[in-house]
């Protein structure tokens, strides 16, 4: 198995179906959030927008510091999609150069001198940035639920096209 060409086909389908679900976000309901502790809408849909962008920047060293993630508040859905456009560039330049062999380095989180994590760079990838990724993009499917926005298709069907 070619484990970069398998991330990068996973990838590609999962940006096609964030988009979507992205673009679901209707943009008078950016500030709305389900509950005083949660992140808005519109910041739980520009950290996904991030996230790949973010990540594999992250983990194109072997070594970094634990980083801060600011939680911005976007202003329009346009920003949101060219966030996640300029994201995916940036993750798609990291895959494509990552061969098996620094796929399979450790990679480790460090907070000054203290190793607080070190794993092979791929299983951050996929814990990180890849499966990060989908679990807050299915927050954002409740989000638009409790909302009773449309949720697009993900993984087959959506209740709507169901009926």
């Amino acid at each position: 198995m070619n484990l970069q060409k398998t991330f990068i086909e996973e990838y590609k389908r999962e940006m096609d179906m964030t988009r979507e679900t992205l673009k679901s976000i209707p943009e008078d309901k950016l500030s709305w959030k389900p509950h005083e502790k949660s992140m808005t809408l519109g910041q739980l849909g520009l950290h996904i927008a991030l996230i790949p962008g973010r990540l594999s920047e992250l983990f194109s060293k072997l070594k970094r510091e634990v980083p801060t993630v600011p939680l911005g508040e976007p202003e329009s859905i346009t920003q949101l999609l060219n966030a996640l456009e300029e994201s995916e560039i940036i993750a798609m330049k990291h895959l494509t150069i990552w061969n098996e062999e620094q796929l399979e380095a450790d990679w480790s989180m460090v907070d000054g001198e203290q190793i607080l994590m070190t794993e092979p760079r791929w299983v951050m990838i996929r814990s990180l940035m890849f499966n990060h990724l989908y679990h807050h993009r299915g927050q954002l499917t409740v989000y638009l639920r409790l909302l009773n926005i449309s949720v697009p298709a993900i993984y087959g069907a959506s209740a709507v096209e169901n009926g």
